[in-house]
This record gives C-alpha cells, structure tokens and sequence, in this order.
C-alpha cells in the first residue's frame, strides 16, 4: 500500500532538532551565541569575564550549545575557543531569527 511517499523524518530526526532548538531556547545561550558571532573566534576565559556568570555555568551552555552542533570548539594549548558553526545556524534559522544572533546576517 505504497503512496510512493518516503517518511520525510523520523524519530530521530525529531530528537536531533528539539536538542538544536532547546539549546537556542535559553537567553543567556542566545546571549552567548551573539557574542561569539561578533567575535568570530573566542576564549572561554574572555567569556567568562563578558558573560558575568561563575565559570560552571559558563561550561554548562557552551555543552549544551556543542552537543547541539551550533558552536566549533579549537583547543589551543591549555585554552578553549569557541566559534559560531555558520553553516548549521543559516540552515536551521529565519533571517529574522538569525539577526538576533548575528545583526549583520
């Protein structure tokens, strides 16, 4: 009983974008993705100086914002950098959206 139309997603695929939009469901994680944009590659040290907020903390959405594949992490020596994964950001949001993150997008 085949209508020739392939399951478009499946349970996984669900899974996968609720973790993406969960992790742009925070302010501070919208707050911290702005910043990162604007600085194009940043130290977890200068974050943590910017955001205002114990370190912990700071781990804590950086993991939440990797584990969703929103952020590239580079490690330099002893130090974390962060950096916005473009290419997955302009697939998953609106412009609107994305100048929330990005005002120059």
């Amino acid at each position: 009983m085949g209508s020739g139309i392939e399951q478009i997603a499946s349970t996984q695929d669900f899974d996968l974008y609720a973790q993406k939009f969960k992790a742009l469901a925070d302010p501070k994680r919208l707050e911290l993705l702005n910043m990162i944009c604007r600085r194009g590659s940043v130290c977890v040290c200068d974050l943590v100086e910017e955001m205002d907020i114990p370190q912990s903390k700071l781990s804590y959405h950086l993991k939440i914002l990797l584990n969703a594949e929103l952020l590239h992490k580079e490690t330099r020596g002893t130090w974390s950098y962060y950096s916005l994964n473009s290419q997955e950001m302009d697939r998953l949001l609106s412009n609107e959206i994305c100048r929330v993150i990005n005002p120059s997008c």
